[in-house]
């Protein structure tokens, strides 16, 4: 199933219409007392799906919704302080319970916000052909893995589902969404990404880069989605941290490794969907993103 198939066959949710299925979450409206789904308010819930090169995988992580949906929890209360986050209640229908919370309907903004703290992954290509990564100039000699001498914004377009995210200059951001606010959302993707990595230079962890996404509620920027999880950021081990190649991880790299590897038998630029994973590469996946939050928030993961 590719990504621009989505998820065809939503749960149903009682209470609630369904509105959207992306990737990996699902947004569903509550009812009001006509049957209307009202328009303030969402229920996001995340799925155990898995996407990798704009492919849904056929193979669920068990557990990786509720590990998402905990951990953004966690960071939304470290990073309160930081900047608002959309979160209203995770009082939440049973069956979707721990997997789910009730938010702010926000306007989105229609880019995604980068902040890069080391060097790899799309960033390493770029910088390779060019000495840039959306647009900004980094210094010569860097390699895979790289420190960064200071965080840097480095957005992407929000492409449809189904295609590529396109690295975009600021200065087109400037453009779609106004000097103000674009100078607003480089300001506190990078604020997160140093506050993250505060935190979690103390459980042994380097957040290398991550993704998040904002929305606006009047003028004011809020943080929405998820922050500073496994599908959006990139987890390195402190301790085997060593420039010069690719690095451990507590993350889907995992799956994008094996993916890529002679042992998958597939090919990434054959245009067909990816195989099955192995039930032991499903397992050891669903172990790194249990043991990243366990790691992070000191808190025992419970299903």
């Amino acid at each position: 199933m590719t990504s621009s198939q989505a998820d065809p066959s939503p749960e149903p949710l009682p209470g609630y219409a369904h509105v959207y299925s992306g990737k990996v979450r699902d947004l569903y409206a509550p009812l009001d007392a006509s049957g209307a789904p009202r328009d303030d308010q969402l229920l996001l819930v995340a799925s155990d799906r898995l996407s990798a090169f704009d492919f849904i995988l056929d193979s669920p992580i068990p557990d990786k919704g509720a590990v998402l949906t905990q951990l953004s929890l966690w960071w939304f209360e470290q990073l309160a302080d930081v900047v608002p986050n959309h979160v209203v209640s995770t009082d939440v229908p049973p069956q979707v319970a721990g997997r789910a919370v009730l938010v702010r309907r926000l306007s989105m903004l229609p880019v995604e916000c980068v902040a890069r703290a080391y060097l790899t992954g799309g960033g390493l290509r770029e910088y390779v052909t060019d000495g840039h990564v959306s647009g900004v100039p980094l210094p010569g000699g860097l390699v895979d893995g790289s420190r960064l001498p200071e965080p840097v914004f480095t957005p992407s377009t929000k492409a449809p589902v189904g295609e590529h995210d396109q690295p975009m200059p600021y200065a087109d951001v400037v453009a779609a969404v106004g000097e103000r606010t674009a100078e607003r959302a480089r300001d506190l993707t990078v604020a997160i990404l140093k506050r993250g990595n505060e935190i979690a230079a103390d459980r042994g962890i380097l957040i290398a880069d991550t993704k998040v996404e904002f929305g606006l509620e009047g003028d004011s920027l809020v943080l929405a989605d998820e922050v500073l999880t496994p599908d959006s950021s990139r987890f390195w081990p402190a301790d085997q941290w060593e420039p010069g190649h690719t690095q451990p991880s507590f993350d889907k790299e995992f799956v994008r490794e094996w993916l890529t590897s002679p042992g998958s038998g597939w090919d990434k630029a054959s245009g067909q969907a990816p195989p099955k994973l192995p039930d032991d590469v499903v397992e050891r996946t669903r172990a790194k993103y249990v043991e990243a939050y366990e790691r992070l928030t000191g808190r025992t993961f419970a299903p």
